[in-house]
């Protein structure tokens, strides 16, 4: 692209037929820093979004779909988390703005999808720092039942430190990281006979009678066959709610320091986290963990104070003592680990959407440090969703938050998928080149068409099981999250007859100069940095 091209006004690109001022330019008053160095976010696109998903709720894939359903859940579930973040990778390296990727949604598609995104994406990360909590509460109550879950709620809140996120949640992602490999080898080393029992599982666990699939609902299907499809049909859900979150990277694109550079080094790491931490994780639980356990949450009755992670089952069945506590510790990391990006995502988006007057300006103050307090105030307040528990049972609210949670999640990576085909799409009507971009993602354009027909057949489909029998609670956390994107979608263009964006008419510029300007001066400064440094210095750097 050439030089002259990029430093075209923007009011000669901005057509107000489709686009608000608002809608592209960043605020210029005190704003977001960028304050987010390469390490912090390589680290947390790595281990941030690691949680609850993956650690408890996998036992109850694996309880429906079998040790091989789970896996192939994991695995196809995975793939498409990829190929959301190569692209959303491309559009965030091109325009790493500060009003996260529901910015990207108006800038390429329609004002009024970004809306719905931003407001949708809004209330998931409204709920998921609460079920975070109540699935850390969920641990605790395996050491007692003697103390209300509300109680460690309670505690669990104030032990959040949003304030201080880029350095936290670095060293608990890093734990997470180095925790969750240890799983994974302990599995590997329980299966092969590394254990009190001397017992080599081997794949037991994958035959009869505990697998290699699982016989979902099969009482009421009176149908092997389509018994087993159910068990894997559902392990999909579970991986889509254990990969939600992913997407943080580009949360925060607008706080993080070169991002050109930082965000396809961090989307890339994605791939290492896909393949080796989430498909290395449920392969271990697939071998050391019947699915007919009876101690696995939210499966087969178990009841409140059960074991909750398949690991902590795994260890307790060989008879390793002692284990089972660290491991529980582990996993109270990476519950509040979880709810504290939570806290982090809502708070900037809630922020994002004030910047673009779709939220009240009051959330668009900050402190000296950069960080959204009026926002991060606002959405604290809705921690009290946990104490919904008081009156139902932990496993149970657990159970409506990973519904709901997976539903926003799949209508975010559809809505990503479809802003990055619109972003092509302009690329090419205004004779841009991919090759220019600063990161092209893999299997582009089919990667975003395959993410947006795979995650909508699941998003159609994940309820089933509420019908047999109906149960109206688990129904409506299924479904909710589609009305409400239309109802969100349809309102904002009756207000301001917002058009779908004609390719030739997305703009591509606004705002691209100033993000130039600002890495071409990081980029001095960091080289006058390194003229002073010692070569440990560097090298501590680069470690």
């Amino acid at each position: 692209m050439s030089s002259s091209r990029l430093s075209v006004s923007a009011t000669e690109h901005v057509d107000e037929k489709f686009y608000l001022a608002e809608d592209l330019q960043d605020p210029h008053e005190s704003t977001l820093h960028r304050g987010l160095k390469a390490r912090q976010m390589s680290m947390i696109a790595l281990g941030g979004t690691i949680g609850t998903g993956l650690i408890m709720s996998s036992g109850t894939a694996l309880v429906r779909g079998g040790p091989l359903g789970l896996c192939l859940g994991f695995l196809f579930v995975g793939l498409i988390c990829y190929l959301t973040l190569a692209a959303l990778g491309e559009m965030t390296a091109y325009l790493p703005h500060k009003r996260g990727f529901a910015g990207y949604a108006t800038r390429f598609v329609d004002p009024a999808v970004g809306f719905a995104l931003g407001w949708i994406y809004l209330i998931k990360y409204l709920i998921a720092p609460a079920s975070n909590i109540n699935a850390a509460g969920i641990v605790m109550q395996y050491w007692t039942l003697s103390v209300p879950i509300e109680v460690w709620a309670v505690v669990i809140m104030n032990l959040l430190g949003i304030q201080f996120f880029g350095e936290l949640e670095f060293w608990m992602s890093g734990l997470k990281v180095v925790s969750l490999m240890g799983l994974i080898l302990l599995g590997i080393i329980v299966d092969l006979g590394g254990n009190p029992k001397h017992d080599r599982i081997g794949f037991r666990y994958w035959r009869q009678p505990n697998g290699p699939m699982g016989s979902y609902l099969v009482h009421q299907v009176h149908n092997e066959q389509f018994a087993v499809f159910l068990g894997f049909w559902s392990t999909l859900t579970t991986a889509l709610f254990a990969y939600i979150g992913s997407e943080l990277v580009a949360v925060t694109a607008g706080e993080a320091q070169n991002p050109r550079k930082t965000i396809p080094r961090a989307i890339k790491s994605t791939f290492v986290r896909v393949f080796v931490f989430y498909i290395g994780c449920v392969f271990a639980i697939s071998l050391i963990v019947p699915s007919t356990s009876t101690q696995l949450l939210v499966a087969n009755s178990s009841h409140a104070g059960a074991a909750a992670s398949p690991f902590v089952v795994g260890v307790t069945l060989v008879g390793i003592k002692g284990l089972n506590h660290v491991i529980n510790a582990m996993i109270l990391l990476f519950t509040i680990s979880a709810a504290n990006s939570d806290l982090y995502i809502a708070s900037r988006t809630l922020y994002g959407l004030a910047i673009e007057r779709k939220a009240p300006h009051i959330f668009t103050k900050v402190n000296k440090r950069g960080v959204p307090w009026v926002s991060l105030l606002v959405v604290s307040l809705f921690n009290c969703l946990t104490f919904l528990n008081v009156s139902t049972s932990s496993a149970t609210v657990f159970a409506y938050g990973v519904n709901l949670l997976s539903a926003f999640g799949a209508i975010t990576w559809m809505t990503i998928a479809y802003s990055h085909i619109r972003f092509m799409q302009a690329l090419k009507a205004q004779g841009i080149s991919r090759d220019s971009l600063p990161y092209k993602g893999s299997c582009q354009p089919l990667g975003s068409w395959f993410v947006l027909v795979s995650t909508g057949i699941i998003l159609l489909f994940k309820g089933f099981d509420t019908f047999l029998p109906f149960t109206p609670a688990l129904f409506i956390t299924s479904y909710l999250p589609i009305p409400l994107f239309f109802i969100f979608w349809l309102g904002y263009k009756l207000r301001y007859r917002t058009r779908v964006i004609p390719s030739s008419k997305v703009d591509l510029i606004t705002g691209k100069r100033e993000i130039d300007e600002e890495e071409e001066r990081f980029i001095l400064r960091e080289k006058a940095r390194e003229g002073k440094m010692s070569k440990w210095q560097k090298l501590a750097d680069v470690l």
